[in-house]
């Protein structure tokens, strides 16, 4: 293995830990407490050690279908809603008896989309988990099941895994699974399958060799395992794909052990407010703009003027976050737009000194300004 695999965890001074659904409950039979209480020892040696730890944990679902004697998982919102409501107070009760055992304070955490698509909930969401970190305190945080509906749902914890590590800029997150790591092939199905040690992070070859989901109890898979690494290398945290069930695997990866698959992050620490732009998951709207346009903010890394834009789609305010398309409808980029959709449409196609005219009013040369733009693809 090479020095990366070796310094990457060891070097981590805040990492995210998320763990899925057929761990935490056992393949749904109720809450595992023996692993649940595995987990916290060793969050509590890690800390001990100076790090900061945060969990992200699956469970509440499954453990309410548990409580509520359902053998498959509901399709209707409301009963998932109902369930994750039931199962959440014995989830949120078993973390905060392990955590307290290994003399650690625990705090329940619910997020959604929502929180984190709006600027002002983003930071206060921050602010609290960085004042938790340094309380001392481990934030145990899942998404908030009783209150989202499809529209806003993360639609797995490893998106919402990579999601915290982005938040509060962590160093690493270890995705705790019921798998060794990624194989180029499913094991299962092929025999020649080889061991993925480790791999760039968001490197294209890694979602070919993924599956789809594997248990019937959570929402995830290898491929959202794969698509978060590449989501929290975006802010240049690696990831860590491994099995919850190795012993002591958290604090030999943090000693410099080779556990799992290492994807290792290619960039370093964005600016935070690019971060936010970059995590968002929907966008209430986008501009097309044309192949000038495009080799001006790919290859200048200019801002996106109105002139350059030959369509607007959707319904946004001034502020909210839109995507960038090309020609070809793909999204090369996302960032603030200046202007709402209404008065986009205006200003489409126009040179700046006309604004006012069409306006009413002169503000921004910009549709969105670099500063706040950011490269998709």
């Amino acid at each position: 293995m090479t020095s990366v695999a070796n310094s990457t965890l060891r070097d981590a001074r805040r990492i995210v830990v998320k763990v899925g659904s057929s761990l935490v409950t056992n393949d749904g039979r109720g809450l595992d407490e023996v692993a649940i209480g595995e987990w916290c020892r060793q969050m509590s040696i890690l800390v001990r050690s100076g790090r900061e730890v945060i969990m992200v944990s699956s469970g509440a679902i499954a453990e309410g279908m548990k409580r509520l004697g359902w053998s498959s998982r509901p399709h209707e919102i409301h009963e998932l809603q109902a369930a994750a409501a039931v199962g959440q107070m014995g989830l949120a009760q078993m973390y905060e008896t392990k955590l307290r055992e290994n003399g650690l304070g625990s705090a329940q955490v619910l997020l959604t989309h929502a929180d984190l698509a709006d600027r002002e909930r983003y930071l206060n969401a921050r602010s609290t988990l960085l004042t938790l970190l340094k309380l001392g305190v481990v934030p145990v945080i899942n998404e908030n099941d009783t209150v989202v509906n499809d529209e806003i749902k993360f639609g797995d914890n490893d998106t919402l895994g990579a999601l915290v590590a982005n938040l509060v800029e962590a160093d690493a997150l270890v995705i705790l699974t019921d798998q060794k790591g990624l194989f180029t092939a499913d094991p299962r199905k092929d025999l020649s399958a080889k061991f993925v040690h480790e791999a760039k992070a968001g490197d294209p070859a890694l979602e070919a060799m993924a599956g789809g989901a594997g248990s019937s109890i959570g929402r995830g898979g290898m491929i959202t395992k794969i698509l978060a690494a590449k989501r929290a290398a975006g802010s240049g945290a690696s990831t860590v794909i491994a099995w919850g069930r190795e012993e002591d695997a958290l604090v030999r990866l943090t000693q410099g052990e080779p556990i799992g698959t290492l994807l290792v992050a290619q960039t370093q620490k964005t600016q935070a407010r690019k971060q936010w732009i970059a995590d968002h998951l929907q966008m209430r709207g986008s501009v097309t703009v044309d192949d000038g346009a495009v080799a001006k903010l790919r290859d200048e890394g200019k801002s996106l003027l109105p002139i350059g834009m030959v369509g607007v789609e959707g319904d946004f305010s001034r502020g909210d976050v839109i995507a960038i398309r090309d020609s070809l409808g793909t999204e090369m980029a996302r960032g603030l737009a200046n202007y709402a959709s209404a008065e986009a449409r205006l200003i489409c196609r126009k040179p700046s000194n006309e604004f006012e005219k069409l306006l009413g009013y002169a503000a921004e040369p910009e549709m969105v300004h670099r500063d706040n733009l950011v490269l998709t693809r």
